[in-house]
């Protein structure tokens, strides 16, 4: 889903570039058999979506790698001291999977939230560079994850390709921030972002700053997925499926029923039908805010 106002809307058909000047909610989906392996060679007619309950008829559709206004939100904070090659171990995973033609960016946050880049280089194509950057940032201070989510989601609506995406690197805790959950809810809700995360948890019991839920609750509220690995070959492992499940998405796009009154929470639904598909999962953003005067 992608902020309601007018843009330009790139369609590529026959290969012929057609600009579209209109309003659209753009829609990213994943579909997933009983097996959780991505259902790839769907088309258009697959799907049905519906707003508020009510079918939209879909004005775009697009499935495959495509490039990707990307952004790391890595924990740096104290808490992440004994988990700090795991986190360079994701960090370096993640970026081995960009494309050179895509818009990079990180935020790295402890305390407080700060850009990795300088303030005249908003994104950058070159994965090593971001990569070596992030990880020579101290580990220390504690945590305000919201804040530097809320950071990313703002940073966003700065890129020129599409499709627009978080990964959070982290524990999960948060103990510092001025920002809110509904304050980051918010946020995403007025994008077309998705947001996954890969939560780094220790292999005892929970520790104080640690909170699995936090990043699971962030990732389905926006149509993404929380990975939990458990060793080094396991966060390589999910954070390539992870690359995966971002790349190999469907994008639908409508445009967005009448209505008055104020701002208003509307209520997404995607259904996907296929000969041979039975049991079969669809994930994507429970809703989005439309404001209207």
């Amino acid at each position: 889903m992608t902020v309601i106002r007018l843009l330009p809307i790139v369609v590529l058909l026959l290969q012929a570039v057609i600009s579209v000047r209109t309003e659209l909610v753009a829609v990213p989906v994943t579909v997933t058999d009983a097996r959780g392996h991505q259902v790839g060679g769907l088309r258009q007619e697959n799907f049905r979506v519906f707003e508020d309950g009510r079918p939209q008829p879909i004005a775009l559709f697009h499935h495959g790698d495509a490039p990707i206004t990307l952004g790391l939100i890595v924990d740096h904070s104290q808490s992440i001291r004994p988990k700090r090659s795991q986190l360079v171990i994701a960090v370096s995973t993640l970026m081995r999977s960009s494309r050179p033609d895509d818009e990079l960016f990180a935020v790295a946050f402890n305390e407080r939230a700060s850009f990795a880049l300088p303030p005249d280089r908003p994104f950058t194509g070159e994965a090593n560079e971001l990569e070596a950057a992030l990880i020579a940032v101290p580990v220390e201070g504690r945590t305000a994850l919201y804040d530097g989510v809320a950071e990313g989601l703002q940073h966003l609506e700065l890129g020129h390709v599409g499709k627009h995406a978080l990964i959070v690197v982290s524990d999960g805790g948060d103990n510092a921030s001025r920002r809110t959950y509904a304050d980051v809810l918010a946020l995403a809700r007025r994008t077309d972002a998705v947001i996954y995360a890969i939560g780094l948890l220790g292999t005892a019991p929970a520790e104080e700053e640690e909170d699995a839920g936090l990043l699971k609750r962030l990732c389905k509220d926006t149509g993404g997925a929380a990975y939990f690995p458990r060793s080094p070959s396991e966060i390589v492992v999910m954070a390539t499926d992870l690359a995966r499940d971002l790349r190999e998405q469907y994008t639908l796009g409508f445009v967005p029923g009448e209505r008055t009154g104020g701002r208003a929470f509307r209520k997404i639904e995607v259904k996907v039908t296929a000969a041979g598909l039975a049991r079969i999962h669809v994930r994507t953003r429970a809703g989005y805010v439309k404001d209207t005067p």
